[in-house]
């Protein structure tokens, strides 16, 4: 097999208001932790997603656009992750999940970085 391309997909409310950037999710593929620790160093994080909003309706066709955009440059995903944001958080998850894993063609692995803070204040 050849080297794996991961496309985390988050949430969008999330991800535009709250997690700026998506930086753990990048910091914990660099560093490998959490869910990406099975990925050697040849892998790479070929994108982050929003899932198009609530009730997640869009998940499938900005799916289908990722594919159609890199799908001539041979870049589509052979491992979906599924952010934080949207494992633990949204409360549309079931469907949005099931709708992913329905349409992805690859693995669907539910997290991403470890990083979540148990409070917001203590250091």
């Amino acid at each position: 097999m050849g080297k794996e391309k991961i496309l985390v997909i988050g949430c969008k409310t999330t991800m535009d208001d709250t997690c700026i950037g998506c930086s753990r999710c990048m910091v914990g593929f660099n560093r490998r932790a959490g869910e990406f620790e099975r990925y050697d160093q040849e892998a790479e994080l070929m994108g982050i997603m929003g899932c198009g909003g609530c009730p997640g309706v869009a998940v499938v066709p900005r799916m289908a656009f990722m594919k159609l955009w890199n799908s001539k440059l041979g870049e589509n995903p052979t491992k979906v992750h599924i952010a934080p944001c949207l494992a633990t958080h949204c409360e549309y998850k079931d469907t949005i999940v099931k709708k992913i894993k329905a349409k992805a063609g690859c693995e669907v692995i539910e997290g991403t970085h470890p990083f979540l803070p148990e409070n917001i204040f203590a250091e």
